[in-house]
């Protein structure tokens, strides 16, 4: 059954989509976007569905449309937004799920220039709950991307030339444009009828989240190996090269190794150091958990200390004991943890987005204390990264430059 605000958010939801083409529901994290989504699918009369989502949400969206009914309404077809330029089919309705993910600018990201061939015409639902993470020039190609979209700039540079202001950056030598300074009322003159927010507060929620920083102890050979890199920017072994001749790979590579793994100029990669791993299974050991890693080797370092006791599958971890890990990035959005005790993270992403909502992967309505915990190697890079992204701010290589270089 729906909660009562879902039902008033659809009806008003119904009517925008009715009226201009396409609603955006900037609906904060865990109160019920997908279901209000589904709901003013059936008002608006959609017969054939088209729902775009990341590939670990699908099961769950599903599992929703089966369990309220709404397979006695209209077809639905969920896919894997990645994967988009593969459908076939025709639909009278598309909904695309994070659609913050096609903020990017000045140039359109893939897959909204994808989307916009595609399915540009249809009419559409957005769904986000943070629409504009970092700055306000995130919202034009999420519009743009609809034949619908309020906007008359043909591209972000005319956009631009209207809704921000626009300054110079000095990057060493060179000159560059910064377009980040957007005028949110002039935006929100344009958007706002397209537009439905809805808060956590609103919908009752009452949870706390409290963040705690654990620090590790890596081995001295990483210490070693990091401040090698830093001074001669690369490290040749007998097999393998350490390559770090520019600003953005010693960022790179710095990240990767002060959480003991690497992934080196052959594209081989491996574990080098273990005492993350063997921090979180120590620390947490009779907890059940849900880890949050960066980088793949990360999950192999986990798996080698947890062993069956971790699983990466979200099924087989509400159905028993183990604890699970999840990539930030494909776990951050769409699915919920709230089996887990704590969620911990082994490594921290560059992107403000991905701190706020993998943060939230714990909350209900009914919940009212969830508990983050971020490992961070004594002496490494997370903390730095840490610091940015918590005043919504993305770790960049400018920022890396500053601290290290």
């Amino acid at each position: 059954m729906l909660r009562d605000y879902q039902e008033d958010i659809s009806k008003k939801a119904n009517h925008i989509l009715t009226s201009k083409g396409m609603v955006y529901l900037c609906m904060s994290v865990r109160t019920g976007k997908t279901l209000t989504s589904l709901e003013t699918a059936r008002l608006f009369g959609a017969k054939r569905v088209l729902f775009l989502t990341k590939k670990k949400a699908i099961s769950s969206i599903e599992s929703d449309y089966i369990n309220f009914g709404y397979d006695k309404h209209f077809e639905l077809f969920v896919h894997n937004d990645e994967s988009m330029h593969k459908i076939d089919g025709k639909f009278d309705l598309v909904v695309h799920d994070e659609h913050h993910r096609f903020g990017s600018f000045p140039k359109p990201s893939l897959g909204a220039k994808t989307f916009k061939k595609m399915f540009g015409h249809l009419p559409a639902i957005f769904l986000s709950g943070t629409p504009s993470p970092e700055n306000y020039s995130q919202f034009y190609h999420q519009f743009w991307c609809s034949l619908f979209s309020p906007f008359k700039e043909i591209n972000f540079y005319k956009w631009a030339a209207n809704y921000v202001n626009i300054k110079i950056k000095h990057l060493g030598y060179a000159q560059v444009k910064d377009y980040t300074d957007a005028d949110i009322n002039k935006i929100m003159s344009v958007i706002k009828p397209y537009i439905i927010t809805f808060t956590q507060e609103q919908a009752g929620f009452t949870s706390e989240i409290e963040e705690e920083v654990l620090k590790v102890k890596m081995k001295n050979s990483t210490y070693e190996m990091c401040e090698r890199l830093r001074k001669d920017l690369v490290i040749e072994g007998k097999n393998q090269v350490i390559l770090a001749d520019t600003s953005v790979k010693l960022q790179q590579k710095l990240h990767q190794m002060y959480s003991g793994t690497i992934k080196f100029e052959s594209g081989d990669s491996m574990v080098i150091d273990y005492s993350k791993a063997e921090f979180i299974y120590s620390y947490f050991k009779d907890k059940k958990i849900g880890i949050f890693y960066k980088f793949v080797e990360e999950l192999n370092a986990l798996k080698t200390i947890f062993g069956d006791k971790l699983t990466i599958n979200l099924d087989e971890f509400n159905d028993s004991n183990k604890s699970i890990a999840l990539q930030i990035v494909s776990g951050r959005e769409g699915i919920s943890l709230k089996n887990a005790d704590f969620l911990v993270f082994y490594n921290i992403d560059f992107s403000a987005t991905s701190y706020w909502q993998a943060r939230d992967r714990q909350t209900t309505i009914d919940r009212k204390f969830n508990k983050v915990y971020w490992i961070f190697s004594e002496g490494g890079i997370e903390e730095k990264i840490y610091k940015s992204v918590i005043k919504k701010k993305s770790y960049t290589t400018n920022h890396f430059k500053k601290d290290y270089l």
